[in-house]
């Protein structure tokens, strides 16, 4: 890229990918009844993403028979050991190299806020497993450390464009230290990009410090669907008003006026239930649920994959809504409801449980 002097970059999600990594989800504190429902979900995702590309599954070595038994046929499973199943987060971000190879950015992960406002006390496991599956796969990896980043906050256009918001990159407990534009510099050379476009807010209660993925998301180059609600009593609408501001005045990298979606977040809120709280086992120092609790639930956290586009579904009359929208942001692509739900009481949803790995040459 011009601007960095850099010739890696950062490829758009909707671009041809060698394969997904995820991870098998355990964590009592995060899926209810020992992921009664979350794995099932999990297993209708990576069969999905199995029709196009590759995938590659971490497991632990207490969890790994029951991986293999659930797992899709196809599915590349590793021993690796991780804290939670946020493999958007935890794993490698990609980019190609000067040579159009495959790289592996091992950032720092600290539980989304470390000491500050992390979500769990121990996560060395998650911090080791971006650097511990680029061996065993065969990527190489660049470590990125002490730089606090997860694959959430950050959308790229492919053409030099990255989107994040400044209430998850400026969070007390990312990395203080640094001013937003020494951040910024930071993305830019990392990612081989030439903009960041600095979103002011993410989705309400998204305890991630309200990751981008899950608010806007680039759906080629050029264009990018926004979490929306016309009620203004939602407390979601003035953060999506103040987001949609941002992005009608702002240029990405070519310079182009962007063409935004609005893509409406479910009608009725999403809320964890009696019947959720009781199958949850905290650990110390871990967030915990809360019956009626919020959950930050938001079609934005799609996915795509080769040929398709994993979609979340809630059981809500704007579920239909969101096909839709996204079936016409993705011609030619298959629009697959997924039944999201299970996934969503563990903090995130479809795009936070995978991570995608872009087609280039490899090295082997």
């Amino acid at each position: 890229m011009a601007e960095n002097g850099m010739t890696r970059r950062m490829p758009g999600e909707y671009e041809p990918h060698l394969g997904t990594l995820m991870i098998w989800p355990v964590r009592p504190g995060s899926w209810p009844y020992g992921g009664r429902d979350a794995k099932p979900a999990f297993v209708e995702i990576m069969r999905e993403i199995l029709r196009g590309e590759r995938l590659w599954l971490l497991a632990d070595r207490e969890h790994l028979a029951e991986a293999e038994r659930m797992a899709p046929p196809g599915t590349e499973i590793l021993p690796i050991p991780t804290d939670d199943a946020w493999a958007r987060d935890v794993g490698p971000t990609f980019v190609l190299d000067d040579q159009g190879r495959p790289l592996g950015i091992d950032w720092a992960f600290n539980a989304w806020g470390g000491e500050e406002d992390g979500l769990y006390a121990d996560w060395a496991q998650d911090d080791l497993a971006a650097s511990a599956f680029c061996r065993a796969a065969g990527f190489p990896c660049e470590d990125a450390h002490p730089f606090v980043l997860e694959g959430g906050s950050i959308h790229s256009d492919g053409e030099g464009t990255i989107l994040t918001t400044e209430a998850c990159l400026l969070s007390a407990g990312r990395n203080p230290g640094l001013s937003k534009q020494e951040i910024e510099r930071e993305l830019l050379r990392r990612l081989g990009a030439d903009k960041v476009i600095w979103l002011p807010r993410g989705i309400y209660r998204d305890e991630t410090n309200e990751h981008v993925d899950n608010v806007c998301a680039f759906t080629a180059p050029g264009e990018a669907v926004l979490a929306w609600t016309d009620d203004p009593d939602d407390p979601q609408y003035a953060l999506s008003r103040a987001d949609l501001e941002v992005l009608e005045r702002e240029r990405d990298a070519r310079g182009r006026k962007l063409r935004v979606r609005l893509l409406p977040i479910p009608s009725r809120p999403v809320t964890v239930r009696e019947e959720d709280l009781a199958g949850y086992e905290f650990a110390p120092g871990e967030d915990v649920r809360e019956a009626g609790e919020r959950l930050a639930a938001s079609y934005v956290n799609f996915y795509i994959a080769n040929g398709s586009v994993l979609v979340p579904q809630f059981g809500d009359p704007n579920d239909a809504k969101a096909l839709e929208i996204l079936g016409g942001c993705f011609p030619g692509r298959r629009i697959c409801p997924i039944p999201a739900r299970a996934i969503l009481l563990g903090g995130g949803n479809i795009h936070c449980i995978t991570q995608q790995i872009p087609r280039g040459r490899r090295a082997r």
